[in-house]
């Protein structure tokens, strides 16, 4: 049985640019085996399948996988399935929900911009061996640990977290996901995120930890509408508001491929 996989370019409008994900659109749930194997094959942080809902409480259902495991929230990779719905898969609306693991995530286009209603976790202080994560980070000047899904950590300025020289495999054995934060030079807020521990040694650009990094600069900045930048390698802009208990994150997509595959030679 042959299916259809797209790549896409998320949270950003250059192609190369941004977070790359896999969407693997299905009409039935695949074995989680397979899908599994087909996220380690594809080898980008993460692959998206969607499949069609049997039922009104939401149009498509939605997983994501990392090479390694399966993961609770992406937003990248929700942003690019939700761009492959609107752009190549005819869906007639401009609103999709999708059924997830993090609950149903509603995703709104307006022209080429998307945005995706997520929930909001904000992170707590957290007590942690300051030492250890410096070390992890290249001896990095930590200003505070925070806590909720993935360990966030306050960094002084932009350029810390730019210039930052994590060591993955030290990471990998503080058993977190980390973001690195700081306010920013000519937006909001910067950050990081480096998730070894389920085999991304650093993602270009991460939809889900904004769900932890717009509750914690919006108390912060005392403001609820914010501008964000990823600081990886390929480099990513976000759009940030806080509702209540729901954050707003936006960006744009650029298709890169379409390709295929047969389900019986694997």
């Amino acid at each position: 049985m042959k299916f259809t996989l797209y790549q896409i370019d998320a949270f950003t409008n250059k192609l190369f640019g941004g977070n790359p994900a896999a969407v693997v659109p299905l009409n039935e749930w695949m074995d989680e085996t397979l899908m599994q194997k087909l996220a380690f094959e594809n080898n980008l942080s993460e692959t998206a399948f969607v499949c069609a809902a049997k039922n009104a409480a939401y149009d498509f259902g939605i997983r994501w996988f990392t090479p390694q495991v399966e993961i609770n929230l992406c937003g990248h990779a929700t942003l690019a399935s939700a761009f492959v719905l609107f752009n190549y898969l005819n869906f007639p609306k401009n609103e999709i929900s999708f059924g997830s693991e993090s609950g149903i995530l509603k995703v709104k286009k307006n022209n080429s911009f998307i945005e995706m209603d997520f929930p909001s976790w904000k992170p707590e202080p957290f007590n942690e061996d300051t030492s250890a994560l410096s070390k992890a980070l290249g001896n990095a000047d930590i200003a505070g640990i925070y806590k909720n899904r993935d360990l966030l950590l306050l960094l002084k300025d932009e350029d810390d977290v730019q210039n930052c020289t994590p060591d993955f495999s030290l990471i990998k054995q503080t058993g977190y996901k980390i973001i690195i934060t700081a306010p920013g030079k000519n937006v909001d807020f910067v950050s990081r995120f480096f998730a070894p521990t389920v085999g991304v040694d650093e993602d270009p650009v991460t939809g889900s930890a904004h769900s932890q990094l717009i509750p914690f600069w919006s108390t912060k900045l005392n403001k609820t509408t914010m501008k964000a930048l990823q600081l990886s390698k390929r480099g990513g802009t976000i759009y940030c508001e806080l509702k209540g208990d729901r954050v707003m994150i936006g960006g744009d997509c650029v298709f890169y491929m379409k390709g295929e595959f047969d389900i019986q030679q694997l």
